[in-house]
């Protein structure tokens, strides 16, 4: 696969799924702006996808905003395995706080096998944070209080996500060209 390949299905699952579903209401500003950096990693080792997190971090803070306001690290192959990238995910969010970015930058998840604690692997509620390959999303916080403030019930989106994939079901998100 190559990296085009990896940046189309991407793109895809943006479009249709967190865009076109509404699952991040926020997204589709600066999606449509071209102001999210597409990474693909080609790590072979999660050290080095650490040192590529540290390089991202480093570039996002240093770059202004209306250029590059949020980043998503993906890696095609490293994990394939969901509760390892959980894992992981824990090392990852020291290397922001070594950065010194607590509250400046809020790491987010996406993977192939999402699966929220206590439900079941094809529960479709997982669904709200699955995507085709293993992504860090970097996302500023003052984007995200800015984005709150316009959207005032923000911790309903959630919820309501849940509720806009139940209507759809596998089905429907099978329909859209996504991965079940």
């Amino acid at each position: 696969m190559t990296d085009q390949d990896v940046l189309d299905q991407t793109r895809h699952w943006l479009e249709k799924a967190v865009i076109g579903l509404n699952l991040c209401p926020f997204a589709k500003a600066v999606y449509v702006k071209n102001q999210v950096r597409l990474v693909v990693s080609h790590a072979r080792h999660a050290d080095d996808l650490l040192d590529e997190l540290d390089r991202e971090l480093d570039l996002l803070v240093a770059t202004p905003a209306e250029e590059i306001d949020t980043t998503l690290l993906i890696h095609p192959t490293l994990f394939d395995d969901f509760l390892d990238f959980n894992d992981f995910l824990e090392i990852a969010e020291g290397v922001v706080d070594e950065h010194g970015l607590e509250g400046v930058v809020q790491l987010a998840s996406f993977h192939p096998k999402f699966q929220f604690d206590g439900t079941e692997p094809d529960d479709i509620g997982n669904y709200t944070n699955r995507a085709p390959f293993a992504i860090l999303h970097l996302l500023r916080e003052e984007s995200i209080d800015r984005a709150v403030e316009a959207f005032p019930e923000a911790e309903a989106i959630f919820e309501e996500n849940i509720k806009t994939l139940e209507k759809l079901g596998h089905e429907g998100w099978k329909a859209l060209g996504l991965k079940p």
